[in-house]
């Protein structure tokens, strides 16, 4: 399932473990397919978070799930495709943050695929959601993917920032204890003022990658 070419091959000796999971969850994806849920994303970008390698991986956010919207999901942790309007309410105010931050004036689309170019790994706890069921995938069975790739980062000689959004997020601390951790709460409207704002994850995480010796993060979503 997760071998497939849809995956840096980097990643494959950490799941290579799981597969018989791994076969496992492919089945329930494709008994509910066959019983006419729409599952989203499209497969072919399900596993997008992971075409970036491990070896490349300098900053780490995790989501929950993929937005339950057709159309939206991207495959990446709160982004979305481009076209998508209006904008995420989280990613409105994770935009909002970063200008606060580093005075990077805010996108006027939802696509972070600039963001993953650079090694930032936008990974959800869930890969798959049914579309217009918020959560659905959650206890599916993702954990198959999400441990091991937890693990292999965690292992990472030089490692990688953790940024922990919320107490989903925050869950997976102990599993990643030899990562530099920025906890906050979520970036959602529900929570953002109450300790997501003023936070200033974008500056402190290139300040803590500097000191490891790394390249800081270009956080602008522009081109130029």
């Amino acid at each position: 399932m997760a071998d497939h070419g849809f995956i840096a091959q980097d990643w494959v000796p950490a799941l290579v473990r799981q597969d018989q999971n791994l076969r496992h969850l492919a089945l329930k994806l494709a008994e509910r397919s066959s019983l006419g849920e729409v599952l989203l994303p499209e497969p072919k970008v399900m596993f997008r978070a992971l075409t970036l390698p491990l070896a490349k991986v300098k900053v780490l956010i995790i989501g929950q799930d993929p937005y339950p919207t057709p159309g939206h999901p991207n495959g990446l942790a709160f982004a979305a495709n481009p076209q998508v309007r209006p904008l995420p309410r989280s990613l409105r105010n994770i935009y909002k943050e970063l200008e606060t931050d580093l005075g990077v004036v805010p996108a006027a689309h939802p696509d972070l695929s600039l963001w993953q170019e650079r090694g930032v790994l936008l990974l959800n706890q869930a890969l798959s959601v049914t579309a217009g069921q918020a959560g659905s995938h959650q206890k599916l069975g993702w954990e198959a993917i999400l441990e091991p790739v937890l693990e292999a980062i965690n292992l990472r000689e030089v490692p990688p920032i953790a940024i922990l959004w919320g107490k989903h997020a925050q869950k997976f601390s102990p599993a990643l204890n030899n990562l530099p951790q920025l906890c906050s709460a979520h970036p959602s409207p529900l929570s953002a003022s109450r300790g997501f704002f003023g936070s200033r994850p974008f500056s402190e995480t290139n300040r803590l990658l500097s000191v490891s010796g790394q390249e800081p993060i270009e956080w602008s979503l522009t081109l130029a």
